[in-house]
């Protein structure tokens, strides 16, 4: 009797063994199945987020010249902040001018270089690496690069699903995987396609895996284009940072001599537009 049960357990093994590979294969051939139906759903939400933007307006925007506030924020509250003038030719030029507590700095980059001038110092230098990476990434993530196509041949979009949001609302959430392995999740208004946030996640010094997240609010028509005037910055679940725009102007002629690197600290102008 023992013998028999020997038997029969090693033929349940032998066709557990069996079935196991087939299950496999299945679910993978469901898996290949349905990428093309959420890559269309993903798609879906694009088209209607742009729309909601201002459609053509929207993805003809060229520059974009915005001034406001920038905060840094600890602990539910604003530490210092400064003005800025934020430059952008898109899709990977930009400068930022700021201004504060008597300081002023700039931040310039042009693709894969990029300098910066320290006010406090009067000195202007290369940007490292790190730097660059930093800047870059934030292009890869940011949501005008998404809605615009940029990222068409670097990466997959997928559709995740709806996630709640406020009370009695839910948003649609969209995937874009970068063949370099960054993912950025992105939000958008179920009802309207608004878009909410935009989040990845990143190695601190610490090299441990913490959350970026940005929420956009305060959304303002600007020649039938709707931007958002408010970007708060969330790092893991604890607000960092805020962009608070005053005004915005899109596609506005930008000197290319704006980017270029000056000799020294007396030849940077004043950023005048």
């Amino acid at each position: 009797m023992k013998r028999q049960h020997f038997q029969i357990s090693q033929f349940l093994c032998v066709i557990v063994l069996l079935i196991l590979p087939v299950a496999a294969v299945a679910q993978d051939s469901f898996a290949e199945k349905q990428q093309p139906k959420r890559t269309e759903q993903a798609e879906a939400v694009l088209t209607k987020a742009i729309q909601t933007l201002g459609g053509e307006k929207y993805l003809n925007v060229k520059t974009q010249v915005g001034r406001g506030k920038f905060s840094i924020i600890k602990d539910s509250a604003v530490v210092s902040f400064q003005t800025f003038t934020d430059v952008i030719v898109y899709p990977d030029k930009e400068r930022t001018d700021f201004k504060g507590g008597g300081s002023r700095t700039v931040q310039t980059n042009v693709a894969n270089s990029g300098w910066v001038y320290d006010g406090d110092q009067e000195l202007i230098k290369a940007q490292d690496e790190k730097q660059i990476e930093n800047f870059k990434r934030g292009i890869r993530t940011s949501l005008d690069y998404l809605l615009r196509g940029h990222w068409r041949g670097q990466g997959e979009l997928s559709y995740v699903g709806k996630r709640p949001a406020t009370l009695g609302k839910r948003n649609e959430v969209i995937k874009l995987t970068y063949k370099d392995g960054l993912v950025v999740e992105f939000e958008f208004a179920a009802d309207d396609g608004l878009p909410q946030k935009g989040s990845y996640k990143r190695l601190n010094a610490d090299n441990e895996e913490i959350k970026e997240e940005d929420r956009y609010a305060q959304f303002i028509d600007v020649d039938g284009i709707k931007t958002p005037f408010i970007i708060d910055r969330f790092t893991g679940s604890t607000q960092t940072s805020r962009i608070n725009y005053q005004t915005v102007e899109f596609n506005k002629s930008i000197p290319d001599s704006i980017f270029s690197k000056p000799a020294n600290a007396k030849a940077l102008k004043e950023l005048k537009l």
